[in-house]
């Protein structure tokens, strides 16, 4: 894809954070945008914040897989056809394996696994029909290194990764004209941590306080490494210093990056 322009992007999660500043950014770039968010209220204010551009919101929830279906097949009637998909919706969960109620397992492998899976799925056939498509999942930092407390959104995460990078090597096998990335961004400036349920913790706002200091990229800063890697057609696009050392450190060590994220760990979460 080397141009974006007129091309119709589907950004699901675009209420707030990564999203919101996708809208943003490939609004300037020409691009017709469907929107969705199960927020409504952030819902918007990001079609506010966008000016001069075709835009269309619909509230979704991306756990729902009929939702998701019926959405593809709306946002097609809409448009006409759908270029891109970027699948951005997510939300996080802090609980040890043990402590980790079935319903919280349950709400985040719904939203952050089956919301991209679905999301996929339910648009491929028309990103394909258009001739020049792509998808783009969110992954993290999370789908490529494990971390204590953080087992279920590792799960989703990493199941991400291999979902898309999975695709990735169909489309091309198929040689559909479809390309496929999957994104892994590091801490970003977003609400995330402040939504995420927390379980086991005796100090959940300085927890929160925590994660917010590590978050070392802007939202709009992601937005545009993102959009520059779907111009480029990346199979990986990382997103902050610390996405880029993280992949670099389980590149370079393997399994033996365990113990640093254990003593790291030990100080921050179990001190």
């Amino acid at each position: 894809m080397k141009d974006l322009k007129n091309k119709v992007v589907v950004i699901t999660g675009a209420g707030s954070g990564i999203g919101r500043s996708l809208a943003k950014n490939l609004a300037e770039r020409g691009c017709r945008l469907a929107l969705s968010d199960v927020n409504e209220v952030g819902l918007t204010e990001t079609a506010a914040a966008i000016e001069d551009a075709d835009v269309k919101t619909y509230k979704l929830d991306v756990g729902d897989r009929e939702a998701v279906y019926a959405h593809a097949a709306e946002v097609a009637k809409d448009f006409g056809q759908v270029n891109v998909i970027i699948n951005n919706a997510g939300v996080a969960l802090a609980a040890s394996v043990r402590e980790m109620s079935d319903a919280d397992f349950q709400w985040i492998m719904d939203i952050d696994f089956w919301g991209v899976a679905h999301g996929t799925r339910a648009f491929l056939p028309h990103l394909i029909a258009s001739g020049d498509g792509h998808v783009v999942n969110i992954s993290s930092v999370f789908g490529l290194i494990g971390v204590p407390t953080q087992s279920a959104y590792n799960a989703a995460k990493f199941a991400v990764r291999g979902f898309t990078e999975s695709l990735r090597q169909e489309m091309k096998l198929e040689k559909q004209p479809v390309a496929v990335s999957c994104v892994h961004p590091g801490g970003i400036r977003t609400n995330i941590a402040n939504a995420a349920r927390m379980t086991g913790f005796n100090d959940v706002k300085e927890l929160r306080k925590g994660f917010d200091k590590l978050a070392m990229t802007t939202p709009d800063k992601a937005a545009g490494i993102i959009v520059k890697g779907i111009l480029k057609d990346e199979s990986r696009i990382l997103v902050g210093p610390d996405a880029w050392g993280i992949d670099a450190l389980n590149r370079v060590l393997g399994s033996a990056y365990q113990p640093l994220v254990a003593r790291f760990s030990r100080k921050n979460l179990y001190g």
